[in-house]
C-alpha cells in the first residue's frame, strides 16, 4: 500500500505491533528503534520539551507510556545526570522489555524502577489523581485513532501534573525521511512501521485539540527538527514562580 502525505492522519497497524517478544524480526526492529531516536535527534528533543515546562522543581515520580525497552528513558537519565536523583520511575507497556542490564543502569544512576504491564488506555481510565508529577510519552500516542487518543490524553491530564509528547511530524519531510531509514540498517518491519508511524503523526495543533480544556494547564505545541512533532503541558501549580505562560 501506498501511503502519502495527507492532510488527515491515517493510522494503520504497525507490523511489530503484531509480533511476538521474541520474534527475531522483534529483536532487530528495536535495535533499529535506537538508531532511528539517534537520527531524530529523541533524547536532545525530549530534554528541551521537559525544559519548556519550567518546573518548580525536580519531579520525584514519573512515569512514560509504551516504554518498550527502557533504554530511550535511561539515555534521557543520564543526560540529566546529576540534576536529577532519587526518581521513582514507572515504565508501562503492554509487555515488559526491560533487561536486567538496563535495570541495573537505572540503579546505579539512583532511578527507582517499576515495569508496570497494561494498555495504555486501561492505565488511563483507572489513574484519576494526580500520582505523578511527570508523563512522558515518546513515538507512542500516533498509535491511537481519534477517539481513543482524546480518551488517552484526558487520562493523562487525570493523572500527572506536567506531560511531554513527542512524535512523529507529518510532513514531507518526516515523510521523506521516514523512507531513508533503509540507510540506517533497518529491516523490513522498521521500514514498514517508519512511514506507517509519519502518517499517523501529527502537525499544527492537533494535540492541543484533544487536550483537556482547563485553564489550569499551559500548554505548547510545536515542530523540532528534523522529523519530530512535540506537546508539552503543565499545570500551573507545578511551574516555576513567574514562569511565562504558553512557554
Amino acid at each position: 500500500m501506498r501511503l502519502t502525505n495527507e492532510s488527515q492522519r491515517q493510522v494503520l497497524p504497525e507490523v511489530l505491533d503484531g509480533l511476538d517478544a521474541d520474534d527475531p524480526r522483534a529483536l532487530r526492529a528495536r535495535r533499529d528503534l535506537r538508531r532511528v531516536h539517534a537520527a531524530m535527534r529523541s533524547v536532545a528533543i525530549l530534554r528541551g520539551a521537559v525544559a519548556k515546562l519550567q518546573l518548580a522543581g525536580q519531579p520525584h515520580r514519573i512515569i512514560e507510556l509504551g516504554a518498550g525497552d527502557g533504554t530511550l528513558l535511561l539515555r534521557l537519565a543520564r543526560a540529566l545526570r546529576p540534576a536529577w536523583h532519587g526518581i521513582e520511575l514507572t515504565l508501562l507497556d503492554r509487555l515488559d522489555l526491560v533487561s536486567a542490564h538496563t535495570h541495573e543502569a537505572y540503579r546505579r544512576l539512583g532511578w527507582r524502577v517499576t515495569i508496570e504491564c497494561s494498555d495504555a488506555l486501561a492505565w488511563a481510565a483507572r489513574h484519576k489523581d494526580g500520582t505523578y508529577d511527570l508523563c512522558l510519552a515518546n513515538l507512542f500516542l500516533h498509535h491511537f485513532d481519534a477517539a481513543p487518543l482524546t480518551a488517552l490524553l484526558h487520562g493523562v491530564a487525570s493523572a500527572c501534573n506536567a506531560f511531554v509528547a513527542c512524535e512523529p511530524r507529518r510532513d514531507v519531510l518526516a515523510n521523506l525521511g521516514s523512507r531513508l531509514v533503509v540507510f540506517l540498517g533497518a529491516n523490513e518491519v522498521t521500514r514498514e512501521d517508519a512511514v506507517k508511524s509519519v502518517a499517523a503523526g501529527f502537525s499544527g495543533r492537533e494535540l492541543s485539540a484533544v487536550w483537556p480544556a482547563d485553564s489550569g494547564w499551559t500548554a505548547e505545541e510545536y515542530p523540532a527538527l528534523p522529523f519530530t512533532h512535540c506537546f508539552a503541558a503543565v499545570r500551573a501549580a507545578a511551574r516555576k514562580s513567574g514562569g511565562s505562560r504558553g512557554f
